[in-house]
């Protein structure tokens, strides 16, 4: 079920920064409310990122605040246009999780993906049939509708391989996620050859993380690293059965550790893609 009210990751990060700068200043809430002739709920609103500041009023803050270097001031532009900018993926709010809205969002911005896949194909790479028996494993009181949405979500995400400037996607995927059956075994085989079609293109890197490669960097789940353009911090994902979680810069350097880690004890690219064709052969 989605949020009925969703705050998302660029409004929380202008919110914060905005918070930031009045603390800096030393002013009260109810100073810049009258600055800026609003109630102080208003401003306190704009720091939590449940109203996106608009253009005037952010200028004016930048200003009442003190912030005279250009480029601080431009990347804080940037990072408010970007909160009232709608994308494509906004028309499934209704839909999906704020989360994911999020996430889809995060993909849409990426310069580079690293993703290390503990059970499942990541949805990028994944086929049509493949997505869909994740999705019915992942929920299984949804309607049918529900799941088709999901699914037409999911496959449109896609699209961002294949368009002007596709981000740099990096892969390390365990060899469970090889050999565990999602769907029947024609799905599997599907899946996979497609896999390996996917680790030629220019902008993916895919290493499989075989059983015996030694001892892992981390023994915890899935995860996503985003890194994005400035103004915007890297961001890392990970996902429990209660909830997605994002992790920002600085915090993400233990992520980035563990990818790290997982990636120099995994196969080369051709390994790993003579692997992963080997066992598509297996699953047909």
């Amino acid at each position: 079920m989605a949020e009925r009210q969703r705050v998302t990751l660029r409004s929380q990060w202008l919110g914060q920064q905005l918070r930031e700068l009045r603390d800096g200043s030393g002013l009260m809430l109810k100073e810049v409310a009258e600055y800026l002739q609003r109630d102080p709920g208003t401003v306190s609103r704009f720091e939590s990122g449940f109203y996106p500041i608009r253009r005037p009023d952010l200028m004016a803050l930048l200003d009442l605040y003190g912030v005279s270097d250009p480029q601080r001031r431009e990347a804080l532009m940037t990072l408010s246009q970007d909160v009232w900018q709608k994308g494509w993926w906004d028309g499934y709010a209704r839909d999906v999780a704020g989360s994911l809205i999020d996430y889809v969002w995060l993909e849409s911005r990426a310069t580079h993906i690293r993703s290390y896949a503990a059970m499942v194909i990541p949805g990028l790479l994944q086929t049509p049939e493949y997505a869909e028996a994740v999705i019915r494993i992942n929920d299984t009181n949804a309607t049918i509708e529900q799941m088709e949405r999901w699914h037409e979500l999911r496959m449109n995400r896609q699209q961002i391989l294949v368009g002007d400037t596709p981000p740099r996607l990096t892969v390390v995927l365990d060899e469970g996620v090889l050999r565990r059956q999602v769907g029947d075994s024609q799905v599997m085989a599907d899946q996979l050859r497609h896999l390996a079609q996917c680790a030629t293109m220019p902008t993916v890197d895919l290493r499989v993380l075989r059983f015996r490669a030694g001892t892992p960097a981390s023994t915890h789940g899935a995860f996503t690293i985003f890194e994005l353009p400035a103004p915007f911090p890297e961001v890392a994902y990970t996902e429990t059965m209660a909830g997605a979680i994002y992790i920002e810069t600085p915090e993400t350097e233990r992520f980035a550790k563990a990818y790290a880690g997982h990636q120099s004890l995994a196969l080369t690219p051709g390994e790993s893609a003579d692997l992963v064709s080997a066992a598509a052969e297996e699953w047909q």
